[in-house]
């Protein structure tokens, strides 16, 4: 089980790299919708029955819940080659670029429960769907998660369009602002009662921590198994009467979730409202339904690849073709995998098949692969030319080019590019693109854009990686991933005559298996190399494989490679030439997942200056990488490359604090153009381990029906336990490429960016201070520093959101704002500010730029005072109750008498002058004591209250419950 679980996630990081989220919608309906299992899943076609019932279903809650507006029309489930039962068309590469869905085993961290990763921020498109096979199959999960098309729509919204639970797991409960205390929910107009299991509380029964106001750990609130309400899928899929999402009618802005936090406290139908889906889509008319979606199943067959290669006269700048010729050597001896068929074809004005498609079944095929390689180039362009040669060479196989690569290597232009896109994009294959410096053709990009192809780019710099780095990550992701390909690191750089390159390499213990050196060289003759392992042994030229026409040589360590800093002396000997490094390696163990690192970027919706976001995902299996230091390394077509630290401090571009997910704002474009992207990973001695966040589906612990608590099985117990790494780690992750088309000096040169929003905003009581701490935003988002801070309190929230500068102002001129990315803290004295006495303050923080410019407010915090003390008295009584546990707060006042009942809508009080009677139309038990908790203000004035805490406890149940009922007469 232990070794399953690691190859599912190792699959899930190469699945998702790079995804290209394609699921299109036309005519209402969802199409290319790719349901992918995993290899590892065990042959069972009762398992692509349940995926077809779950879909069909949830393609009519989608209809309902949207108003008639979508539904799903064409799904494609991708079967695994393991599979020896099947035997279906070969699935178009990209289909595994696109996976909306992976089934595949349970997730470390998360068990069973679907989920949703989604790390983008409110409106953005999530990364993938994850569902088990159990889940899919065991209808004993169907009373914790509710019908399994309600639980698909739960993830499709996280997925498609970008809103967040309306649950927290953390903060169950909370103070609303008219001092009730409410379940964390949408709708709040959803009916429940509180209950407690005896070992978990205090007590052993559900009450108020008199320190914060709220319910003491160990408190649920169970809702009622029959509901008026509709909404929301967000919240309690599972009931049968919720079929909506949460609107502004009913949405909770007070509810601590992340659907709050993350959407500025928007409700889940408003962020639907403002997608793309739906501003571009009426409702459908009239009743009928629409049909059920139809399935197509593919299978993964072998790889099969032609390399298309540039051979003109554009090759010849920055030593282009020579840089070419490595790459693809590399490739085609260490990168492409065994069993894959690999061709090659040149085209400058004409073109030239050097090699047709070889099976690689044997080192010795990989070397005459590698001899085809062309040696000379000049001449004019036709890429078109090209392509069509290269799919000639594919249908040498099978007869057809459905689901095969080309790897298309540009330098030049061809201004007759556009007239073969339609035969590409309908050609069933994919066109993976490698743009070589400033000159190649400007529409290159989009044949890999309708075809769902990787986009790269180079620059002309002589020590550039980013071509071999492009060549390293054209990977398939329909393999089997057991034993995936590992990057350490890559190093090109001028030397000298007679100079060195040097340094040292971690192959941490995760790795080891399969590690290879590959030296690049320009000279005559290979460099000296002396690789020295950890324990002082060295590996010099003789043991290397020499590569003299490509010169490159290949060094593979024997066995599993010991772990520890190796290093590396390349000697330049009597030229100056660009000397190069590339180490990989693969797991060390099936057992030990790897740390792994993912990225992408998204454009910002600002088109001049141009934004992006860098995302790298750092984990090992399905654990957070933390504290690593992670940078991406943007190249342009000239000058110098820019170097940007990503942060996982959930300030800025990151939305959660320390989910393995670093990220970072990036606008300071120097000019158009093309640039190349990587991501370096380094690891020390501090990194921690974390389960990793995500949106999932809520697991519901029971139900109240018809007055009786029905517990649903106890959720598994998930490891949550904080490892630390205790070596060192390095990774690199060559990206791809963008293109930045609305840069220039005054765009540049204007200030135009707020401050990020602050969401990490939090506050806590010290006496009669306030303690704030936050993240520092930048004076242009995360960068730089802000020019001031404006915090101002309430006692109401909605006046802070809406109406932010007439709330009280805090003086906070004394705060100079720090670095982006710093801790601050800020304290002030609550009483001194408002001079009154109410139990809930609201606070936020808008932060300014040196122009003026405002960013968003900040997430709310609330502070709760505590203006009582407490002492507690026992006394016994016997007395008849309704015959259930209850907890009761009685409050006896000098002039007035109040009673407080706690219930699923909030904390109710009551008061009346007169006496009160316990309800007596429920079956009576006998009751032997009652706790009293006498609660004394700091000073008593005249008319001020006492209040008594009466807690009523029946016959020896392990669980209490709170009344559900109104006080019958007070």
């Amino acid at each position: 089980m232990q070794a399953a679980i690691y190859l599912l996630s190792l699959v899930l990081m190469d699945w998702t790299l790079q995804t290209v989220l394609s699921v299109e919608l036309r005519d209402h309906g969802y199409e290319n919708v790719v349901i992918v299992v995993h290899p590892q899943v065990p042959e069972n076609p009762q398992l692509i029955t349940a995926i077809k019932d779950m879909v069909s279903e949830a393609s009519f809650y989608l209809f309902y819940a949207t108003k008639r507006r979508f539904f799903y029309r064409e799904v494609t489930i991708l079967i695994p080659s393991t599979w020896q039962s099947f035997s279906f068309q070969r699935p178009r590469y990209e289909l595994y670029q696109q996976a909306s869905v992976i089934i595949s085993s349970p997730n470390l961290n998360y068990g069973n429960d679907p989920y949703t990763l989604h790390y983008k921020g409110c409106g953005n498109r999530g990364k993938y769907i994850h569902f088990t096979p159990e889940y899919l199959m065991d209808d004993s999960f169907l009373p914790v998660y509710g019908p399994r098309g309600k639980v698909f729509l739960h993830e499709w919204a996280h997925f498609r369009w970008g809103v967040f639970d309306e649950y927290n797991y953390e903060k169950p409960f909370f103070v609303s602002v008219d001092n009730k205390i409410k379940a964390t929910r949408c709708s709040s107009d959803m009916v429940g009662m509180y209950i407690c299991k005896e070992r978990s509380c205090s007590d052993g029964e559900c009450i108020i921590d008199p320190q914060t106001g709220n319910m003491e750990e160990g408190c649920m609130f169970l809702v009622n198994s029959t509901q008026d309400v509709k909404a929301s899928i967000m919240y309690m899929q599972s009931l049968s009467s919720i079929v909506e999402f949460c609107s502004e009618n009913d949405h909770d802005k007070e509810a601590p979730n992340m659907q709050n936090k993350v959407c500025s406290y928007r409700s889940s139908w408003d962020v639907i409202k403002g997608s793309a889906d739906f501003q571009t889509t009426e409702p459908l008319a009239g009743t009928e339904l629409p049909s059920p979606p139809s399935f197509l199943l593919l299978q993964s067959r072998a790889r099969v690849i032609c390399l298309v290669l540039d051979v003109s006269d554009n090759m010849a700048t920055g030593n282009q073709f020579h840089r070419l010729r490595q790459a693809a050597a590399i490739f085609i001896q260490q990168l492409v995998e065994p069993g894959s068929y690999v061709g090659i074809v040149t085209f400058n004005e004409t073109t030239e098949v050097k090699s047709s498609l070889r099976h690689i079944v044997s080192d010795e095929v990989r070397w005459n692969l590698t001899s085809s390689l062309p040696d000379t180039y000049g001449g004019g362009l036709s890429i078109c030319e090209g392509i069509s040669a290269g799919f000639q060479v594919i249908k040498g196989l099978e007869g057809s080019t459905e689901g095969s690569e080309i790897i298309l290597v540009v330098s030049g232009r061809d201004t007759d590019l556009p007239t073969c896109l339609s035969k590409v994009s309908g050609s069933g294959s994919v066109i993976h693109t490698i743009a070589i410096g400033p000159d190649a053709d400007l529409e290159l990009e989009s044949l890999a854009e309708s075809t769902g192809g990787k986009i790269f780019f180079t620059s002309n710099s002589k020590d550039s990686d980013s071509l071999i780095g492009a060549f390293t990550e054209i990977f398939p992701v329909n393999q089997d991933m057991a034993d995936p390909f590992i990057t350490i690191t890559s190093v090109q750089r001028l030397v000298q005559a007679e100079g060195r390159l040097s340094g040292s390499v971690i192959v941490d213990k995760t790795v080891g298996n399969d590690t290879k050196f590959i030296i690049t060289w320009q000279g005559a003759n290979p460099p000296n190399v002396i690789i020295q392992d950890p324990s002082g042994h060295n590996y010099t030229n003789e043991k290397f494989d020499h590569d003299l026409i490509s010169q490159v040589s290949y060094l593979k360590a024997p066995g599993t490679s010991q772990a520890g800093s190796w290093t590396y002396i390349i000697n330049s000997l009597n030229n100056s030439q660009v000397l190069g490094i590339l180490v990989t390696s693969r797991p060390s163990s099936y057992t030990i997942p790897p740390v792994m690192v993912t990225g992408e970027w998204i454009d910002g919706r600002m088109t001049s200056p141009p934004l992006k976001t860098v995302f790298a995902e750092l984990k090992q299996g399905h654990t957070a990488v933390l504290g690593a230091n992670v940078t991406a390394v943007i190249e342009p077509e000239s000058g110098d490359p820019i170097i940007v630290m990503l942060n996982d401090n959930g300030a800025g571009a990151d939305t959660v604090k320390n989910d393995g997910v670093y990220s970072r704002y990036v606008f300071q474009f120097p000019t158009n153009g093309r640039y190349a992207l990587k991501i370096l990973a380094t690891w020390t001695n501090a990194t921690l381990l974390l389960p990793t966040l995500s949106n999932r589906a809520m697991y519901v612990p029971g139900y109240i029906e018809n007055g009786t608590i029905n517990m649903n099985p106890p959720k598994p117990l998930i490891s949550s336990e904080v490892l630390r790494l205790n070596e060192s780690f390095s990774r690199i992750l060559f990206l791809g490429s963008f293109k930045v088309t609305n840069a220039s000096e005054n765009t540049m040169n204007k200030d135009v960016f707020p401050p990020c929003k602050i969401v990490d905003l939090e506050a806590r009581l010290d006496a009669d201070h306030v303690v704030l701490s936050w993240t520092a935003p930048g004076d242009d988002y995360d960068q730089g520093s802000a020019s001031s801070y404006d915090i101002r309190m309430s006692s109401s929230p909605f006046e802070l959101r809406q109406h932010f500068s007439k709330a009280v102002l805090i003086n906070a001129s004394s705060l100079q704002p720090k670095t982006a990315g710093s801790r601050e803290i800020f304290s002030f004295k609550l009483l001194n500010v408002t001079g009154e006495r109410s139990a809930i303050t609201y606070i936020a923080i808008r932060s300014t730029d040196e122009t003026s410019h405002p960013s968003e407010i900040s997430n709310l915090v609330h502070v709760t005072r505590n203006l009582l003390q407490q002492k507690d008295i026992n006394v016994a009584y016997s007395a008849s109750v309704p015959k259930f546990n209850a907890t009761l707060a009685i409050v006896i006042g000098v002039a007035v008498l109040s009673l407080c009942l706690i219930s699923g809508a909030g904390l109710y009080c009551w008061r009346k002058q007169t006496s009160f009677k316990l309800l007596d139309h429920a079956p009576s038990i006998e009751l032997q004591e009652i706790n009293i908790s006498v609660q004394e203000t700091q000073t008593m004035a005249e008319n001020e209250e006492l209040t008594l805490y009466v807690i009523f406890k029946a016959d020896g149940s392990e669980e209490s419950i709170m009344i559900l009922e109104e006080i019958d007469d007070f």
